[in-house]
């Protein structure tokens, strides 16, 4: 994989090129800035910027200011290449507080190893109706330690209005849901994004998370796209790499003053 040629295009179709992520959302250019505005309970963010060290800080306190008065908290999305190179630091001196760092990693579908199997016992259902919406959010709450009533919302409302444009996976034990994940899919994208894979505690290390990575790439597969992105926790890292994902940079995000 040429890593700069893949990145850039990432940059431009997913980035720059961002669309929205449910009928409540709407995507902005203001200048140099690409941001997404939601409803109540989506999520509102900058996705991309094209700034330098003159333009910097003056786009960060318009964008600040942009969101406060429409009462919204939002998320800025640095990556690893963005410039200037110490935007992190300006929206630290802004107010900002970043959150764990993540690593951006993409995987060419043709190329991954999607041969995991799923321990006896456990089988992957899809999360087609709000019974099996409330079993990923119960493994989200569980395996994250977060409330889910957000991605409760974001889930529901995709699969009322744009069914399409989502997959959600829950694996089962028994009747036990164990672990959880979705695949995000654009029409006519040639990124799929792979979201919200977790597994509770005492389930992991078994190659759930694995299979459920395998079985998002076939979707995904199916629906055309020759990419699967992930903003990858350092736990899920050495995971993805041996299905064959690349690490392209690092994802921040930053949480809007208070």
């Amino acid at each position: 994989m040429d890593h700069q040629a893949v990145l850039a295009l990432y940059d431009r179709d997913m980035r720059e090129g961002a669309r929205p992520d449910g009928p409540g959302d709407r995507v902005e250019r203001v200048g140099a800035v690409v941001r997404q505005v939601s409803d109540a309970g989506g999520w509102n963010g900058v996705l991309w910027s094209d700034l330098n060290e003159a333009t910097a800080d003056r786009a960060i306190a318009g964008q600040v200011e942009f969101f406060a008065a429409h009462g919204q908290e939002f998320e800025w999305k640095v990556y690893g290449h963005d410039l200037p190179s110490d935007l992190g630091d300006r929206l630290t001196a802004a107010g900002f507080r970043p959150e764990p760092q993540e690593t951006l990693m993409i995987g060419e579908v043709a190329r991954l190893s999607l041969d995991a199997e799923l321990p006896d016992g456990v089988r992957v259902v899809p999360a087609t109706d709000r019974a099996g919406i409330e079993l990923v959010v119960d493994v989200h709450e569980k395996a994250f330690g977060t409330d889910g009533s957000r991605l409760r919302h974001q889930l529901l409302t995709r699969l009322a209005h744009q069914p399409d444009s989502m997959v959600a996976l829950v694996a089962l034990a028994g009747d036990e849901p164990v672990s959880a994940a979705r695949v995000e899919l654009v029409p006519g994208a040639r990124f799929a994004g792979l979201w919200g894979g977790g597994t509770v505690d005492q389930w992991r290390g078994r190659g759930v998370y694995r299979a459920l990575v395998a079985h998002r790439a076939r979707v995904a597969a199916a629906h055309g796209c020759r990419y699967l992105q992930v903003d990858a926790l350092p736990t899920s890292r050495p995971i993805l790499e041996r299905l064959g994902f690349h690490a392209l940079t690092t994802t921040t995000p930053y949480l809007s003053p208070e």
